[in-house]
């Protein structure tokens, strides 16, 4: 599905970088451990129209992925936003391509991106969603739920995010904190649309274990190997009657069109971050939508910067099941943007705005700034 139409070149003045530390409602616990503070990368490409927006969704350490923020920083100031403001002007398409010289780092070059994106269609007064060739206007809102004390909190987390009005329920495993966990969130909510995350936290010596959770009527489960085990995932598929589902292997289209070429995955979670971008997000829905294979979009925690993006690339029309795209208020007190995300009947709505359709908050954005640099030419 082709973009509506190519945004329009943008002639860059500078690119701002700023590391910001936002406090998480409460702990956020996964198998690679817990955060308390969101660390993350905000970008602002400056042109002689105004300002674009992007975010870097790499971690303080490099846990899920092997890009962390340090690094970003690093590759970022050294030689991504050089890359680019040597071009002067720029179309928003063309940033890979810049970029490609530089090996790897896509959650780096996706926040660097989306800031050109969205400085150039904030100038033609164009919405990130009618650029991607969104579908619908709001898009409904699944919640991911960390590893709790014991199985009981975890029911209350749940049963909190159910009355928020959530329509999917994710929750985070990883062994011996599984199929006791599972079982009570389906026992204490029926048929709530559930699905498990394990992040990479078993290897196919755990498939009887992983085959137990067949049990419970689940979505999919959700990386259940090592981010480079596509064969072990295809062979583990075979073995259970639950969908797989792959996050951390995707890193691009390629490795879309070899996961689904080997049977590895039955439905692709997308993070722009984690494949380079939204436009390569873009390729991967539309070779999903092909091959009659489901998508849904992944959250890493965003601002609403990223979130405004997010939902847009959610109304897309291959994204079938909902993704990670809560309301603000589910990680931060306080956000960046001056409207932040709100579930609505369990929806988020799609920004209509130009570009992506937030505006910053520039007193919260000063609070939370740790670290900043401008670059110029």
């Amino acid at each position: 599905m082709p973009l509506t139409r190519p945004a329009p070149p943008v002639t860059l003045d500078a690119v701002e970088l700023r590391v910001l530390h936002l406090p998480l409602v409460s702990p956020f616990t996964t198998s690679f451990g817990t955060e308390t503070v969101r660390e993350v990368i905000v970008v602002s490409a400056e042109t002689p129209d105004g300002r674009g927006w992007g975010e870097v969704v790499t971690s303080a350490e490099p846990h899920y992925s092997s890009e962390y923020t340090e690094g970003a920083w690093d590759v970022l100031s050294r030689f991504l936003v050089p890359a680019v403001l040597e071009s002067r002007t720029v179309a928003a398409e063309e940033v890979a391509g810049i970029l490609s010289p530089v090996v790897g780092h896509r959650m780096a070059k996706a926040g660097l991106e989306l800031a050109v994106i969205d400085a150039a269609l904030r100038a033609d007064g164009r919405s990130f969603g009618q650029y991607l060739g969104a579908a619908r206007d709001r898009v409904p809102s699944g919640v991911s739920v960390g590893i709790q004390r014991d199985p009981a909190a975890l029911v209350d987390a749940v049963g909190g995010y159910l009355d928020e009005g959530y329509v999917r329920i994710k929750i985070k495993i990883k062994p011996g904190r599984d199929l006791d966990d599972t079982a009570a969130v389906r026992a204490a909510f029926g048929a709530v649309p559930l699905q498990v995350d394990a992040n990479s936290a078993y290897t196919l010596a755990d498939a009887d274990t992983l085959a137990e959770l067949d049990a419970f009527d689940l979505l999919l489960i959700e990386q259940p190997l090592q981010e480079d085990d596509l064969v072990d995932h295809a062979t583990l598929a075979k073995r259970l009657s639950t969908p797989v589902c792959l996050d951390e292997s995707i890193v691009s289209d390629k490795a879309a069109a070899d996961a689904l070429a080997l049977g590895a995955a039955a439905i692709i979670n997308i993070k722009a971050g984690r494949v380079g971008g939204y436009l390569e997000a873009v390729a991967i829905h539309d070779r999903a939508l092909a091959a009659g294979i489901p998508v849904w979009c992944g959250g890493m925690l965003e601002t609403g910067i990223g979130r405004a993006a997010n939902a847009a690339l959610a109304a897309l029309p291959g994204f079938t099941l909902p993704g990670d795209i809560s309301a603000s208020g589910r990680f931060y007190t306080r956000d960046i943007v001056t409207e932040p995300a709100v579930v609505e009947d369990g929806h988020v709505r799609v920004p209509t705005g130009p570009g992506l359709g937030v505006e910053i908050d520039e007193a919260a954005l000063e609070a939370f700034t740790v670290r900043r640099e401008r670059i110029t030419r």
